[in-house]
């Protein structure tokens, strides 16, 4: 047998499978702390653009406010948040005057739209029982037809006073949010949908619809935590 035969048969080396398997441990567990440490790196200045974010929307919304504080709204009714406790109930951001008095509520919404969630802020004057204003949060929609939400002047105007006002027992809304076909708005509670976006502006009828229906009644009955809130008074 030749030399060059003998070194064909000769077997290749192979790689333990427990080496193999403390190679792939090390390297899951190094991505995973790679993960945890962006996580934790990135959650912080996520969490401040948000809140930015909110406060820039929160005084387009809430006409007349200069400043704001937060309060939870859960099944107890209504309190100042504690920011280092867990969430747990509805947030609302009130919006208050440089006398201190209560000039709206902003609240946050989301709905399926034709091409992802799409998520504001709306801001209740509980004055009215009305509607003041929307600022888009987030959003995925078809360029210059849904993304209109955001823009068009007239789709915008339904906002200045849509009708959300409660019922005689004060446990709903006295006519539900709807859209209708553009140009066929006939009353104050309706949404003038936005021409060749009907599903777009469904989807923010339907968001503030929901929304007001649910946290709306809970409001109005524990009022009084908002207009003269406790531990120090408005901000």
């Amino acid at each position: 047998m030749s030399e060059a035969t003998s070194h064909a048969q000769q077997p290749l080396p192979t790689t333990p499978s427990m080496a193999m398997l403390r190679t792939l441990g090390l390297v899951a567990a190094i991505s995973g702390f790679l993960v945890v440490l962006a996580y934790q790196i990135t959650q912080p200045m996520i969490e401040e653009n948000k809140r930015l974010a909110i406060e820039r929307a929160l005084y387009q919304v809430v006409p007349g406010a200069v400043a704001r504080r937060d309060f939870v709204l859960t099944a107890d009714g209504i309190a100042p948040r504690d920011p280092s406790a867990e969430l747990n109930g509805v947030l609302l951001y009130a919006g208050y005057d440089a006398d201190g008095k209560l000039q709206g509520i902003a609240l946050e919404a989301a709905a399926q739209g034709y091409q992802d969630v799409i998520r504001l802020l709306y801001g209740y004057d509980p004055k009215c029982r009305c509607i003041r204003g929307i600022q888009v949060l987030k959003m995925a929609e078809t360029p210059g037809i849904g993304d209109q939400i955001a823009k068009d002047p007239a789709f915008i105007e339904n906002f200045r006073a849509l009708d959300v006002s409660l019922n005689d027992a004060g446990d709903a809304l006295r006519n539900p949010v709807v859209a209708v076909k553009h140009g066929k708005k006939t009353d104050p509670w309706q949404i003038d949908a936005i021409s060749g976006a009907t599903i777009s502006s469904n989807a923010v009828a339907r968001m503030l619809n929901d929304s007001a229906q649910s946290v709306l009644p809970r409001v109005h009955a524990d009022l009084e935590q908002l207009t003269n809130p406790q531990n120090g008074g408005a901000p």
